[in-house]
């Protein structure tokens, strides 16, 4: 491959997080204050989070995405821009919103609300080509919350490739729960990161090494981030379990969206994106695929041990040690 200005290019979302721990299961209105543990401002987004994390393991990261030009979207682009992440492309949009989402939390588990903002507006016509060509590999995140975006992965990621680089995508949830619109995309795309449930939903099936297999068959390589079961992926036509870590830091947990009791972890939002920034990380620097899972389960791990996406990711050094 030709020379390459980045290692990563993650095009995607990227918001404030308000993160609201020992929320009430139920809030009560009528103008009630409720006290709770702590608050949070922090730096959100799927694909915000795994810019952080793939450039706190060594890679050269660029993101682009589309902020408003408001203080939430100040915010965002510096906290990028501290964690050595170039944010020349990301769009700042006159008169527009940044999204910013409200995270409850209750133990290991949590309700997300999300304001939009002009995140639904981010297309990939945001992307210069120029970027794209400097690019070894081009991640997508948060398929289902940028429409715009989703209608055009398919010719990003044919570009992409033309240029030489490989890609991964991030579907995150879908709030609509039609998880449509990927027949086009997944056989351009080298690797698919969803985690446990969302395999099954996208794949449409009840057992997950089937999914993992349904997945497969349509042209990409699935790795399944199964919580505190560690991650999944397929080689040679099998699948291939890898677990969480036995003691591993303060936890074992791969993924942000499975509750587990694991003592010491802080908080699980963004393991799953920093478990796609090790994953990222470890294929780029060309360790096998079984080696790859274990870094990213540790990265994943690892990211719990504070509040917020980013605060706790580790160093390349921490995810290998």
């Amino acid at each position: 491959m030709a020379f390459t200005d980045f290692d990563l290019l993650v095009v995607g979302d990227a918001n404030p997080d308000v993160i609201v721990s020992g929320a009430p299961r139920r809030p009560a209105f009528g103008q009630r204050e409720h006290l709770v543990d702590t608050g949070d401002l922090v730096l959100g987004g799927s694909g915000a989070i795994t810019a952080c994390g793939a450039a706190r393991l060594g890679l050269r990261v660029a993101f682009a995405g589309r902020v408003g030009d408001d203080p939430a979207g100040e915010f965002v682009l510096d906290a990028l821009r501290r964690r050595g992440v170039d944010v020349s492309a990301c769009v700042v949009e006159p008169g527009a919103a940044t999204a910013l989402t409200v995270i409850l939390a209750d133990g290991q588990d949590r309700a997300i609300l999300t304001a939009p903002g002009c995140l639904g507006r981010t297309s990939a016509g945001d992307v210069p080509p120029d970027l794209l060509a400097r690019a070894a590999h081009v991640h997508v995140s948060s398929f289902y919350l940028q429409p715009l975006l989703a209608e055009g992965v398919p010719e990003l990621f044919r570009a992409a490739r033309a240029a030489g680089a490989t890609t991964s995508l991030d579907t995150n949830d879908d709030p609509s729960g039609r998880w449509e619109g990927l027949g086009e995309v997944l056989p351009l795309t080298d690797v698919l990161l969803p985690n446990e449930r969302e395999a099954l939903a996208i794949a449409g099936v009840t057992d997950l090494g089937r999914a993992v297999r349904e997945l497969a068959a349509r042209g990409t390589i699935p790795v399944v981030k199964c919580g505190a079961e560690g991650a999944m992926t397929i080689v040679d036509g099998e699948p291939l379990h890898v677990p969480a870590p036995a003691g591993k830091a303060t936890g074992s947990v791969a993924d942000a969206d499975k509750a587990v009791d694991t003592g010491g972890v802080v908080d699980t939002v963004g393991a799953g994106d920093s478990f796609d920034a090790g994953l990222i990380a470890a294929r780029r620097r060309g360790l096998s695929v079984r080696r790859s899972l274990e870094v990213a389960v540790a990265c994943g791990t690892l990211s719990t041990r504070a509040a917020g996406g980013t605060a706790a990711q580790p160093t390349w050094e921490e995810a290998t040690s």
